[in-house]
């Protein structure tokens, strides 16, 4: 098994901004990207709410409208299935994907290479990095978990 870990640091009115990194026993932690999205709330509102602090199991998801975007965009030798994050609590749908603003997160993760109040930028870039990594994880067969924890 291998673990992503996601760790929140800095919480907005409207957002949450964390790193997304590698948790790999005995090893430095290999920081992938970072991340934005939606803000906390004691009581979830559907689409503009974060997932709770937990330990979730990813697998690919081969079917949606971010998928059909993602093969159109990168084509199928390269997209295999939409990062989902599973067997959330309240939650259903949550996929890790580009984006720049809360606005683009609905409750989902979103990666990028800089951040700054309230947007994420090179998202692209990031996802295109990070992206292999998981999936090809994924299509050997291993699980993948993501932790998500707050500073």
């Amino acid at each position: 098994m291998k673990k992503l870990k996601l760790v929140r640091f800095n919480h907005a009115k409207h957002d949450t901004q964390g790193l997304l990194m590698w948790d790999v026993p005995g090893k430095d932690v290999g920081f992938l990207c970072f991340t934005l999205e939606d803000e906390y709330r004691a009581e979830k509102v559907k689409h503009h709410t974060r997932i709770p602090e937990g330990i979730y199991k990813l697998e690919l998801r081969r079917y949606g409208g971010f998928h059909a975007r993602y093969q159109d965009r990168y084509g199928s030798d390269w997209h295999k299935g939409m990062l989902e994050v599973l067997d959330v609590p309240g939650f259903t749908d949550i996929l890790v994907h580009c984006g720049n603003t809360d606005e683009d997160t609905s409750g989902c993760i979103l990666v990028g290479d800089s951040l700054s109040p309230g947007f994420l930028g090179s998202s692209r870039d990031a996802y295109e990095r990070m992206y292999p990594q998981v999936r090809d994880v994924l299509l050997s067969g291993e699980e993948v978990v993501l932790e998500v924890n707050v500073l």
